[in-house]
């Protein structure tokens, strides 16, 4: 078996490892729970439009609306629960599914506009296991649905570029306006570095009036995207100034930024990002920087092809890299938009100047860690927990739906999802609760935060199940 996926051309040995990668994706969508914060924050927000109805203000908990996002994340999870019920693979399978698209569009670009299906399956199994992509596709995250939108946006102007092509042309301000919906302005930042960067080389900048529908474009990407904007403010005043002024640009020149209504914001070391970048690349970052020496050393012009094509992935790649270097507020993530040209430039490099086929053989990595991360998230043996195993026994004991559940001093976001929505989150010490409460409760209460010495049963109360860092009580009310 070793030998004859050892002696499989390499287009064969591509087809294999996206078909293998997108296996195990699939497999792994339902068998962890939603992880705090992120997915399970999102994941929540998502049961609540479900529950509500209210498709147009994400909520951040019941009545509280969620201004720090546009809604298309939210969507398409609340799309997965109208379809299937609220379950982890119904939260995830909307996004894995768009994450799917990305990786068409991948080997599509290359098939039509440089008649290549090898270079093509290339790009497209180096896409389907960079580490990054696959899993964030997988998962309920805001990046995907951003991704493709650039992802959209930066196809359909190469097309319309090369092929003067309107339907492509189209495309491109389809694709800023899935953007607006996934991320906001952010999108429109992203793909005007990219192509400012390709388009001051060679005076290239004097075809920009010709190569889009510039005119029947606009009003398309309004009719798609202003619409919501316009609702969302209707809705929730206030949400546009908060969206555009603080998380568009205090976010991201403010580290450590307290306007923050939904956490907290994240510190970095200025320039992190393009650690981020290299990390999420893998395991091909290492092949990127190797075929790039070979150019360098062989002293072959390979990116200064008549095209362009090759500089324009490097546009696409480095923007993210460039628009975050000196932000200090950021997740790995963010990187997230440029991986679709990194698969391409790969690719491209491939066709112009091999490396040997065997080095694409550590693809076969990705699969085999998706695989062996969900299940060490399945059975809490990554240091990360989610509170699904908690609250499945809360829901068999036979006073769970008389009795409030309460969540002492912090309430995850797996908390109030794994709950439907009940859990609520009080200040109180634990002291200060055993001696004013005047009904029957289950208290969850993190062991840190339980008195050294603290006796259950002389306040009244049973202890009903544990995790690894909180305790489930049940409390009989004062007399």
């Amino acid at each position: 078996m070793i030998n004859k996926i050892r002696n499989l051309p390499l287009t064969h040995f591509a087809i294999g490892l996206v078909a293998l990668s997108v296996l195990a994706r699939i497999m792994t969508l339902g068998i962890y729970p939603l992880m705090d914060t992120t997915e399970a924050r999102y994941g929540e927000m998502a049961r609540i439009m479900f529950e509500t109805g209210n498709w147009i203000t994400p909520m951040f908990d019941y009545n509280v609306p969620f201004w720090g996002k546009p809604p298309l994340f939210t969507w398409l999870s609340a799309a997965g629960f109208e379809l299937m019920g609220v379950s982890e693979f119904a939260a995830r399978i909307p996004h894995l599914i768009v994450g799917f698209v990305i990786l068409w569009l991948t080997w599509l670009v290359v098939a039509k506009s440089r008649n290549n299906r090898d270079e093509a399956w290339l790009a497209t199994a180096v896409l389907a296991t960079t580490a990054a992509f696959i899993v964030i596709s997988g998962a309920v995250m805001t990046d995907t649905a951003l991704t493709l939108g650039v992802t959209v946006s930066m196809i359909g102007f190469w097309m319309s570029w090369k092929h003067q092509s309107k339907l492509w042309g189209y495309l491109f301000f389809v694709g800023l306006a899935i953007g607006m919906l996934a991320k906001g302005p952010l999108t429109l930042v992203l793909i005007g570095i990219s192509l400012t960067l390709w388009l001051i080389q060679n005076k290239r900048w004097k075809r920009i009036t010709s190569c889009l529908p510039w005119k029947g474009g606009i009003l398309l990407f309004a009719a798609i995207s202003l619409p919501w904007y316009l609702l969302a403010e209707w809705k929730s005043p206030g949400f546009l100034n908060y969206f555009i002024i603080g998380e568009h640009i205090k976010r991201f020149i403010v580290s450590g930024w307290e306007g923050d209504l939904y956490g907290s914001a994240h510190k970095e070391i200025r320039g992190t990002i393009w650690v981020f970048g290299f990390l999420a690349a893998l395991p091909w970052t290492p092949v990127l920087l190797a075929q790039v020496w070979r150019f360098f050393r062989s002293g072959e012009e390979g990116v200064q092809e008549e095209s362009g094509y090759i500089g324009f992935l490097w546009c696409w790649l480095l923007a993210p890299l460039l628009l975050f270097t000196m932000a200090g507020n950021i997740l790995p993530s963010y990187v997230m938009p440029g991986l679709p040209a990194l698969a391409l430039l790969i690719a491209g490099y491939q066709t112009q100047n091999g490396l040997p086929e065997k080095v694409y053989k550590l693809g076969l990595i990705t699969p085999v860690l998706i695989l062996i991360v969900a299940l060490l998230l399945r059975y809490n043996l990554t240091g990360k927990e989610a509170e699904k195993g908690l609250l499945a026994q809360w829901k068999i004991q036979p006073e769970h739906s008389q009795s409030e559940l309460i969540y002492l001093q912090d309430r995850p976001f797996s908390g109030q999802f794994y709950s439907n929505g009940k859990a609520r989150e009080v200040v109180f010490s634990l002291s200060e609760i055993m001696n004013f409460r005047d009904k029957s409760v289950f208290l969850v209460v993190e062991k840190r935060h339980i008195p050294e010495g603290f006796g259950w049963e002389q306040n009244g109360c049973e202890i009903r199940s544990e995790s690894k860092r909180r305790v489930l009580a049940f409390c009989n009310a004062l007399n």
